[in-house]
Formats: C-alpha cells, structure tokens, sequence
C-alpha cells in the first residue's frame, strides 16, 4: 500500500493514494482541444530587398462565405519556408463538419489588421481530415484554382492531454479534501475539480504544466479551514514511480506572513506513482483507425409511391428529399475518416427488375452485388437517384439482414485483433418494422463487434420500435434474454430535425459513437495502431 503523510499542526493524517495520470475516458464528454503545428515551404516573396515576414491565420467557416479567426501563430521574419512555434487551438467535434481555412499572410507593420498586409496564399479543410491524417499537406492557393507559385502548407496536430487521478484515502482525525486549480491563460487559477471527503474516488483533471492543490479541512457547515496549499505538476508527481521521495510542503499563506519561523502547515509526501495510458477517440483516429461506412435505404411500400409527392421518396425539384437530407448530414462528417471514401450502400424492401419478383432484403444501391460501394457520398447520393425509378417498392421491412451483414464483416476485422477498423452502419427508415425479434438478436451479437448503429426514422410515423432498439429506456436484451454488451445504437426521427440546420441532426445522431468506438477497444484491450506498434 502507498503511503502519503499530511503533517498539520501537531496533528498526522496519513492517505492511501494510488496515483494514476492518464487520459480519461470521461473526454467524449468534454470538448476536446486539438493543437495544429504549421508549417510553410516556398512561400511566395513580397519584399523587396528582403524576404516575407509569414504569420499564418486559423479561420472557421461559421455558414455561407462567412468566416471567423480562431487563432493566429507568431510572425517570423524573413522566411519563406517557416516552420510556427505557437500553436494553434480549436475546439474538436466529431458529430460536425468543422470546415477550417489557413491563410498565410506577410506582416509588414505593427497592426492587427490583416488587410493591409500581403497574402500568401491559403488552403481549405476540415477539422476531421487533418485528425484521421495526423499530417497534412496542401498547395497554397491565392483564390480557388490559382496556385501561390509552389508554395505548401503542412499542418501537423495533436490532441491537449489530460490526467486522471485516482485516491483512495482513510483518514484520522481530520475531514480533509482536496481543490485541484489550473491556470488559465490570463494568469488566474481556475478550480477544475474538488474531491469528496473521506471516501474512495476518482478525479479527473486538465493535464496542464502546472497546477495549485489545497488541501482544506472540511467542516459540516460549509466553513471549511485551510490547512495549506502547493503548487505541482504531473511531471513531479511521476518522479515518485523511480523511486524518488516527492515531497511538497503545505503553506499557508496568512501564517507564513505572520511567522518569520513558519515552515509549513505539513507535508505531503507521495512516496507512489504510476502512470498508466487510457486513450479517447482522437487516440484510436489519429493512431489509424479507420471508421468505414456503410448505408441501408428503406424502400417498403409504406414509404409510399416515389412518383407522389406524398412518398418519402418523392424528389423535390431540387432532387432532395428526407431520405437524401438525413444521408447527407451524416455522411459527409463520416467520410473524412475513412481514407478510400468508398462506402457501400444497400437497400431493401424492394422488387428488383428485370423479373420484380420477390423483395429483396439487402441489395447493392448501384446495382453491383460483387461491388456495392459508392465513391463518397455524392456516388451514394447518385446511386439512389439511379435506381429510384427502376424499383417497386414492396416489403416486409426487415432491418436483421443489413445488420447481419455489416456484423459479418466487422467480425472479420475483429479477427486481426488490433483496433485498425470500426464500422458505423446508417439505417435510413420509415419506422415499419418487421423482423423486431430478429433485428433485437442481431444488434445484441453486433455489441460485441466493432460497430455502431445509427437508425434515423423518416416520416411521421410514431417509431416506438426503434426508441426499444436505442435501450435509452432500459437494456436492450434477445429473444433469450441476453443483454447487449454495450450501448451501440443511436435512433431519432428525422421530423425534430426538418426545419433545423443540417448540422444538428449530424450533431444528434453521431455523439455517441466516439464512446461507443472507445468503449469497444477498451473492453477488447486494444491499444490505437501506432501506440501497439511502438509498445
């Protein structure tokens, strides 16, 4: 058993802690920071006598041509293959498309103001294409389709880290607790988190350089008494897992100002440490993990005849309907994280020419059983529109088989034992279900896959079937009473969404999979690919 020692005032209370730092799984939660290191090569010269004095610019698209700075990097003089030392912050959200512009410009004056200055070019992604490629380089562009000479721009992230700690205390005499502060960029210290009094519990708190622990006595009516406080860092603290005795001493400051002699209130001593690596989503991303995607369209007969405007199906003059709306949202924020972007897309429900006999409980979209997969979202968006007309919707409506099927082959991947794949399966739906008893038996198997299922009901029907699929409200079991091994489908109708930007129904729909890909890997212990491959 570890030992920490907290010496105060003639009283001696001694702790148990385990001391663990490592990123917590609690990160799906939060909004995680990614940081861009930037780099530049062969930037064009706008000087005379001189070369350019680079300083690149962080915008994010906020809708239509409008944009907002996020950041800015150092100006750097005289240099036309700069490589920014001050990095670049942005808030990351897997559920939306974070469409990002890097502009470089040369700063010849003292002011803020960029429209003075000379631009060098720039470049336009996503926030999901630079995490799933950890590095990405991209020609400098003046305007779209004119190049800035030969000059590039290379965009290198990482993820801010985060530390967990874990107590578990007894105590004497006294009531302590612990306030864990980080400092914020102007200086002050922020309170991230405050342990509960004399029980087992865990902590999560922001890995900074640097952070301010008090350690106070607790009182029952809230006037809690100071015994002292230090300043530390994970770093430190890890000194104690060679072996070395890390010790900080309590200070109090109103007794330190008034005694000349005054040393501490106690110290604290940690005479264990040990680090220990739990990775988030961003870990499984950047380490190589491909998410592949996979589409099944529901053309039942209650969806209604496609050449009504009444029908599900029906296309607007603008070619779109729900089905395409809800396809589109979610799909292009998926596709930035699988490297091909070919996604197979199926339908069902359907009769298939030229005979149009029996329905078809999973056919390829383009037609192409022994190649079903669609060139991005626009090749699926195109193979619907194709086929749309050939088909006779049928029925019954039988979710099991798709499911059977993305299930088959993710359970392939799972063979390889390392955490290179996940499969997220896209059910677009008028909510008439057939095969319920089946479809609950498939997703339990798939729960034990690396697999997540997101169903988005179209129409008006009422989709209580689907809200039993999502088990928001209890545990979804089998038919045998087996339960799931884990949360893995996501539902809502398509209707809360209609009148709303296309982002938030992306937003809605996809929040969960990060903790459902992380708690897959976790539960199978898989490290992400470059991590395994360096251990």
């Amino acid at each position: 058993m570890t030992t920490c020692e907290i010496c105060c005032d003639n009283e001696v209370i001694f702790l148990n802690p385990d001391l663990k730092i490592f990123v917590p799984p609690q990160m799906a939660d939060c909004v995680t920071k990614v940081e861009l290191s930037v780099s530049c090569s062969n930037l064009l010269d706008k000087d005379y006598g001189s070369k350019s004095d680079p300083l690149c610019v962080l915008l994010q698209n906020t809708g239509g041509d409008n944009w907002v700075e996020l950041a800015r990097t150092e100006r750097i003089l005289n240099n036309q293959n700069p490589s920014f030392v001050e990095r670049l912050r942005v808030d990351y959200h897997f559920e939306t498309v974070q469409n990002l512009k890097l502009a470089v410009y040369d700063i010849d004056n003292s002011t803020s103001d960029l429209k003075d200055d000379d631009y060098l070019g720039g470049t336009e992604l996503t926030l999901g294409q630079i995490v799933s490629s950890k590095t990405v380089t991209r020609p400098l562009q003046l305007q779209k389709n004119k190049p800035a000479g030969k000059g590039t721009i290379t965009v290198l992230n990482e993820m801010a880290s985060w530390c967990l700690l874990s107590f578990q205390d007894t105590f004497g005499k006294s009531d302590p607790f612990l306030e864990f502060s980080k400092q914020g960029d102007d200086g002050r210290w922020q309170l991230v988190h405050r342990t509960e009094v004399n029980t087992v519990h865990k902590h999560t708190l922001l890995y900074t350089s640097t952070f301010l622990v008090d350690c106070s006595d607790h009182d029952s009516d809230g006037s809690h008494d100071l015994i002292g406080s230090f300043t530390t860092s994970a770093t430190e603290l890890l000194k104690a897992a060679q072996g070395s005795q890390v010790a900080f001493d309590c200070i109090h400051p109103e007794k330190q100002k008034k005694k000349k002699s005054y040393k501490n209130s106690g110290v604290v001593s940690v005479k264990s440490c040990k680090l220990v690596t739990q990775y988030t989503f961003l870990d499984y991303v950047m380490g190589g993990c491909q998410i592949n995607f996979t589409v099944g369209i529901d053309f039942t007969g209650s969806n209604g005849d496609p050449r009504s405007p009444q029908s599900l199906h029906y296309l607007s003059p603008d070619g779109m309907n729900q089905y395409l709306g809800a396809l589109w949202a979610v799909g292009q924020v998926v596709q930035d994280y699988d490297s091909d972007k070919l996604f197979p897309a199926f339908g069902f429900g359907a009769k298939l020419p030229p005979e149009y006999k029996a329905a078809h409980h999973e056919f390829a979209l383009n037609f192409n059983p022994s190649n079903p997969y669609c060139k991005g979202v626009e090749g699926i968006v195109e193979a619907y529109r194709m086929v749309l007309p050939q088909l006779r919707l049928s029925g019954p409506t039988n979710f099991s088989p798709i499911i059977n099927h993305v299930a088959s082959i993710s359970s392939s991947a799972a063979q390889a034992n390392n955490a290179s794949q996940y499969f997220v399966l896209l059910i677009l739906t008028d909510g008439e279900i057939t095969d319920f008893d089946q479809t609950r038996d498939a997703i339990v198997r798939a729960s034990r896959l690396p697999m997540s299922i997101i169903i988005i009901g179209v129409g008006p029907a009422d989709f209580k079937a689907m809200e039993l699929l999502d088990g928001d409200d209890g545990v979804l079991k089998s038919t045998v009473g087996e339960p799931v091994a884990r949360d893995i489908v996501q539902f809502v109708p398509y209707r809360q969404f209609k009148d709303a930007p296309m982002t938030a129904l992306s937003q809605s729909v996809l929040a969960e999979v990060p903790k459902q890909l992380v708690s897959y890997f976790k539960l199978r212990g898989l490290d992400p690919p470059k991590a395994a491959a360096k251990s």
